[in-house]
């Protein structure tokens, strides 16, 4: 991917009852391996996610337990113009989107990955259907649900522009 599409990445755990959030280089979205095999060396009571908005056009969150993957697309039809989101509709053996489902932007994947943190899947469903929401936004909303949305904030605020 082209590292200047990238908004941001981050990697989010929970380390002795807290959370912890650190922006990951761009480098690790250069492919969907890399950004798992980064996510998978951090310590994590929970697991690993990794936050990644692209292009204000989609997100990718990616949660890593052991060698358990599990991978949420915001929207399906990025696969088409994102090698990062292509790469995530292969890995999920999904059909790429065609003809009229182009215009019909649709979450792809795990909307479940984050049900034991506090995120169901119908308010997942919602947030991504949400067009007046650009992906930081939404991913700001689902880090202030799970438990840390001051550390995600910080994070980005914290970033070179």
């Amino acid at each position: 991917m082209e590292t200047e599409a990238l908004d941001f990445a981050v990697a989010a755990w929970r380390e002795e009852g807290r959370w912890l959030v650190d922006p990951l280089p761009a480098r690790t979205t250069s492919s969907l391996d890399a950004l798992v095999t980064v996510l998978r060396a951090q310590p994590g009571e929970a697991g690993v996610l990794g936050f990644v908005s692209v292009a204000e056009d989609f997100f990718l969150a990616v949660r890593v337990r052991g060698e358990e993957v599990r991978l949420l697309l915001s929207d399906v039809t990025a696969a088409h113009d994102w090698p990062l989101a292509h790469e995530v509709v292969d890995r999920l053996a999904l059909p790429m989107p065609e003809g009229d489902e182009l215009d019909e932007p649709r979450p792809a994947g795990d909307l479940r990955m984050f049900e034991d943190l506090g995120v169901g899947p119908d308010e997942l469903d919602l947030l991504c259907a949400d067009l007046d929401l650009y992906p930081d936004e939404m991913l700001a909303r689902i880090a202030a649900r799970i438990g840390f949305g001051e550390q995600f904030d910080a994070t980005l605020e914290a970033l070179p522009d």
